[in-house]
């Protein structure tokens, strides 16, 4: 883009166009009012340009209960359809950067639980304990999005934030259960002993943990005034998963370290028996 601009003194009335000069093919100066006429005409006092074409600024609304994928989605349909062959469409701000990042919120929510298992694998020393700790999210998952449907919400990058959250927050309910639980199993405590001590000891603190949060988060559920939608997509989602983790969680997390420990029990157990040929293996 080049832009070329006269000197103040030679551009203060239309006339002034005129008189100035440009060269022709031959090198030659020519007064520019040989080649062009100069109209006063109106026009708007705003031209919007977007990556140098002229372009019209379009604002949409998402209604009640719709996700801003499909809206997205639909604009394009529409714009597509009813858009003459001169005219395209582009997407800028939240849409952009949310078309151009689209299924990586799945993408990042997988990646957030592998994290944990990793971490959780290393603090048990073990690939099948971890289990019941992350068996435990897709219940606060559930949770958050039953929320979200009675509010009448959309699933957007807040929602999937909130998701993310809740990840460290179900398994930290679970671990404080099933740490206790192994500690008493590797005391030689049966199993069905060990889970219901551990959640006889382990119950209240996690009640009061998790209602601290979720009392804390409320004022984010209820928010209003500038930026409201915002706060309130995040603290629905936190809201509800969490409220639905404590209270399955609770219940479904015993099950877990019942299941995965008979399993880890029985694998144990196939692996002490001698095998034929092996020293104190017989054989007749």
């Amino acid at each position: 883009q080049v832009n070329v601009q006269a000197n103040p003194t030679n551009r203060n009335q239309p006339e002034d166009v005129r008189r100035l000069r440009v060269r022709n093919k031959s090198g030659q100066l020519v007064p520019l009012g040989a080649l062009v006429d100069v109209q006063p005409m109106s026009g708007p006092q705003v031209v919007t340009r977007y990556n140098m074409y002229p372009a019209a600024a379009i604002n949409t609304n998402i209604a009640p209960g719709m996700s801003s994928g499909v809206a997205i989605n639909t604009a394009e349909v529409l714009a597509e359809r009813e858009l003459p062959t001169n005219m395209g469409f582009q997407w800028t701000e939240m849409a952009f950067i949310e078309r151009r990042s689209r299924d990586t919120g799945a993408f990042v929510f997988l990646l957030a639980v592998f994290v944990v298992f990793l971490v959780l694998a290393a603090l048990y020393e073990s690939w099948t304990l971890p289990l019941a700790v992350i068996l435990v999210v897709p219940t606060c998952v559930v949770s958050a999005l039953v929320g979200v449907y009675f509010a009448k919400q959309d699933v957007n990058l807040f929602t999937q934030v909130g998701f993310v959250v809740l990840i460290g927050l179900a398994c930290k309910n679970a671990i404080l259960i099933i740490e206790y639980a192994k500690k008493l199993r590797e005391e030689g405590k049966d199993r069905r002993e060990a889970i219901l001590e551990a959640c006889k000891l382990r119950l209240r603190p996690i009640l009061m943990t998790s209602f601290a949060f979720i009392l804390g988060v409320l004022p984010l559920a209820l928010a209003e005034g500038a930026g409201a939608e915002m706060r309130r997509a995040l603290g629905v989602t936190v809201f509800s998963g969490m409220l639905g983790v404590t209270i399955f969680g609770v219940v479904l997390t015993p099950v877990f370290f019942v299941l995965v420990d008979k399993y880890i029990s029985g694998k144990r157990k196939d692996e002490s028996q001698p095998t034929f040929g092996e020293p104190g293996a017989s054989a007749t």
